[in-house]
């Protein structure tokens, strides 16, 4: 059985997600750093713990652990759009979360200003939108599998806010023949039903695809559940339990082309 398609997630696996948050991070603490006198290291650990608490406090938390969207996107997304109701609370939140989070983290280092709480939580969202990193191998492997098999992007998220993340890499969206975000399918990785709507857009068989993703709770596990090959994309080499088994483990997509000549190659 030949391979006819590949779905890829976009944060950290094509996207270099966690570069961009550390980044806005760093650069934003610097400022605080600078006029509070703080240190960054200390104020960025603070805000991530502060700011993961308050976002496990609202009523959206259950909805937003559905959907898969983490604390930190909620430190600069805006939740514009969506059609449940959890996204217009999420809308009327994100303003109060934000400075509150930075409120509570740099109390936590000692400086009480709620003034310059609100200009770091802006400062973030700004810094975080200039940095759109992308991985350097993702248009390689994009444009050798482009005209091959059908390409899927399968992302977890708020719709405006991941429309945003591509509207940020302007060239990537071109390349993928169908484009989901949980958010609007209503159901996040690895509930199954999303990948099974991902296979009857594309028309294809469980073992005619791949998934490509880099968590393994929410990529692998949702594709070992709908009988996709799985693919962990693991560049850190992070060791792993045997809860969650994956198919295959690369450090590099380029990886890609040996596992799909290995299940078969390519349907033309």
């Amino acid at each position: 059985m030949s391979i006819k398609a590949v779905c890829f997630d976009l944060d950290d696996t094509l996207l270099w997600d966690d570069r961009s948050i550390k980044e806005a991070f760093e650069s934003t603490c610097q400022k605080a750093a600078e006029v509070a006198g703080v240190k960054p290291e200390r104020l960025e650990e603070a805000v991530r713990k502060e700011a993961r608490a308050l976002y496990e406090s609202y009523e959206t938390f259950p909805f937003t652990k559905m959907i898969g969207i983490n604390p930190f996107e909620g430190l600069w997304g805006n939740f514009t759009a969506g059609e449940q109701p959890e996204f217009r609370a999420m809308e009327k939140l994100a303003p109060i979360y934000r400075k509150e989070s930075w409120r509570r983290g740099l109390l936590a280092v000692g400086v009480d200003n709620e003034e310059l709480a609100g200009e770091l939580a802006e400062q973030f969202g700004a810094e975080r939108r200039n940095r759109p990193h992308v991985y350097e191998e993702t248009f390689q492997i994009l444009d050798e599998l482009k005209g091959e098999v059908k390409l899927l992007l399968l992302t977890n998220g708020c719709p405006a806010l991941q429309q945003e993340k591509l509207d940020g890499v302007p060239k990537l969206a071109p390349y993928f023949d169908e484009i989901i975000i949980s958010g609007s399918f209503g159901k996040g990785k690895p509930d199954p039903s999303i990948f099974e709507h991902a296979l009857s857009l594309l028309g294809v068989e469980p073992s005619e695809a791949l998934m490509v993703g880099d968590k393994l709770t929410t990529d692998i596990k949702g594709a070992l559940s709908a009988g996709i090959h799985s693919v962990w994309v693991n560049r850190d080499g992070r060791t792993r339990s045997d809860e969650i088994v994956p198919a295959y483990e690369i450090r590099h997509l380029s990886e890609l082309h040996k596992i799909i000549d290995g299940l078969g190659g390519r349907e033309h």
